[in-house]
């Protein structure tokens, strides 16, 4: 059985918050690779979000650029109508988009706390807010957020970030509860240590010392954070809501 019909994206339409670089990226690409229409958001990088679309074109894919704010909620509104207006209906929304202020909390500033817990929690309101009516009205859909292994375990200079992270798994278990009964399914995505952009300039040091912390002894790849999106999106997870499925290599344990 091919991948396509296994995990059955054939020809559904998918919306990825923060699609132009990092995970959210790959897991755009991915989406498409497995036969889903691809919209996705990007609040700066025009460049980089063309050259996605591009590439998910190229090879066939059908592909949506939006630039959007994630924190508005207005303008996720009009997002989620511009998918169901272009591709018919939405089946899955990935809420990726976020960001980092790291520092220690005796030197964080309230704008830096603000900016986190807004693009980071309150995306994933807007945007789940905004798609639950039409996945209602399909009775059907999957909403995959992505968290962080350090909402479940804190970090040194993180409370912003891990606190957002915490916040989006509370938050998914409770709307899981809401809307499983018109077949609406919502889960959580919480990587570990991941090869990004974000994480390329680390320290050598750094970069050692969270791989020897991680059972698996390796980083992960955004490869490995979409497949499990992939997975959570398709009807191969279709008895699994509320739940957090950690792709850290055992680093959380």
């Amino acid at each position: 059985m091919s991948f396509v019909n296994r995990f059955g994206l054939e020809g559904k339409s998918v919306l990825v918050t923060g699609g132009s670089r990092g995970i959210g990226r790959q897991i755009a690409l991915s989406m498409a690779e497995s036969g889903a229409n691809v919209a996705f958001t990007y609040a700066r990088s025009e460049d980089a979000a063309m050259k996605v679309r591009d590439e998910i074109e190229k090879n066939g894919g059908k592909a949506l650029a939006i630039k959007a704010d994630a924190v508005d909620l207005e303008r996720a509104g009009e997002v989620i109508d511009q998918v169901v207006k272009e591709f018919g209906t939405i089946d899955v929304l990935v809420n990726n988009a976020g960001i980092t202020r790291d520092t220690l909390i005796m030197r964080m500033s309230e704008q830096q706390w603000d900016e986190v817990i807004t693009t980071n929690l309150k995306s994933v309101f807007n945007y789940s807010k905004s798609v639950v009516r039409p996945m209602m009205r399909q009775r059907s859909g999957s909403i995959v957020n992505i968290s962080s292994v350090i909402g479940l375990m804190g970090n040194p200079g993180q409370t912003n970030y891990a606190a957002s992270k915490a916040g989006i798994i509370g938050f998914t278990k409770s709307l899981a509860k809401e809307i499983g009964s018109r077949n609406i399914r919502v889960n959580v995505v919480a990587p570990g240590y991941i090869v990004t952009e974000l994480t390329h300039d680390l320290p050598q040091q750094q970069k050692e010392a969270m791989e020897k912390a991680t059972p698996l002894g390796r980083a992960g790849t955004a490869e490995d954070v979409a497949d499990t999106v992939i997975f959570l999106a398709s009807e191969a997870s279709s008895y699994i809501t509320g739940m957090v499925l950690q792709v850290d290599g055992g680093l959380a344990i």
